[in-house]
């Protein structure tokens, strides 16, 4: 037999691909951590009223780091990475730490209704470059169009900000920047899950999210920050709720499921967020932001839809 040449991981997996359609059990547990996820946006936003957005992501991996090595030992899961994890880890952490920090400077300039809508769409991306890296997961018409609705839900979402503050529009395009890597992290990790142990993968982006932005914190962030009541609460969801639980849950989800599917559930999330956001931080409920998050989220049920049929028929 002919041995075959290493190919990018981001662009090859094993010929045999575990991964399934999601199941029901999968989809409810899905939907769940998509609930959890709505509530992020919500909860950075009111910590940065206490601290930068670099030194609060530090705070919210150290957190996260916690919860990962209680995890990994209570599951016994290794978590060194061996020599041959190296280089798909660090591919890994060159879209992770962007991500991060577009996502961080981008909530510190928009609001957090806004952030959810943007970040919803990176299922977009996802779907987008899965159809030309993962075997059998293939952009349909029906998946294309929905993409297209769910980029007009985008241009109504910044259409209120050409009339309003330049530095929110600005926010929201770091935001958008930091959906498109989350994307793209979405198939990586998914790839990178078929090789590399899933407690490595998780703890990996832990302890670099950690040194990476305490160090880019003390750099570039010299703004005084306060310990508060809310900053604390704020760490904990993101750091423990998100940042533990929602990583490892998710992780598990791209190990089992295919990507696309698992990103195309999340479209509830940007419900959540705004509502969230109306109720912890008053933000107003405008007739624009409705027909956007509409529109993302019947772009992304559009092509959610259209997964499954093509699933049934294989």
């Amino acid at each position: 037999m002919q041995k075959s040449d290493k190919k990018d991981l981001l662009s090859k997996t094993h010929k045999t691909d575990s991964r399934i359609p999601l199941t029901p059990k999968g989809t409810g547990f899905a939907l769940f951590l998509s609930t959890l996820w709505g509530g992020n946006a919500v909860a950075l936003k009111a910590g940065l009223a206490d601290a930068p957005p670099l030194r609060i992501a530090s705070m919210r991996f150290l957190l996260g780091g916690i919860v990962t090595i209680i995890w990994a030992i209570w599951t016994k899961q290794k978590v060194i990475p061996n020599k041959k994890d190296i280089k798909p880890l660090l591919g890994l952490i060159a879209i992770f730490i962007p991500q991060i920090a577009l996502m961080n400077l981008g909530q510190n300039l928009t609001s957090a209704s806004h952030a959810v809508i943007i970040a919803a769409t990176f299922p977009i991306w996802t779907g987008v470059i899965a159809h030309f890296t993962v075997p059998g997961d293939k952009l349909s018409v029906l998946r294309i169009l929905g993409t297209f609705v769910a980029y007009a839900g985008i241009v109504v979402v910044f259409m209120q900000d050409f009339t309003g503050s330049e530095s929110t529009l600005f926010g929201d395009f770091l935001y958008l920047g930091s959906a498109i890597l989350l994307g793209l992290g979405q198939v990586y990790r998914s790839n990178t899950l078929q090789h590399v142990d899933l407690a490595k993968v998780l703890m990996t982006q832990q302890v670099i999210g950690i040194l990476a932005f305490f160090s880019l914190g003390l750099i570039f962030e010299s703004n005084p920050w306060v310990i508060t009541e809310r900053l604390i609460y704020s760490v904990i969801y993101q750091g423990g709720v998100i940042a533990g639980f929602g990583f490892i849950g998710n992780l598990w989800l791209l190990q089992k499921y295919r990507p696309s599917g698992v990103a195309a559930i999340s479209m509830t999330t940007p419900i959540w967020g705004v509502v969230l956001a109306n109720l912890v931080l008053n933000e107003p409920l405008q007739a624009m932001l409705f027909l956007g998050l509409a529109l993302v989220i019947g772009g992304l049920s559009l092509s959610h839809w259209s997964t499954n049929r093509s699933a049934l028929k294989t």
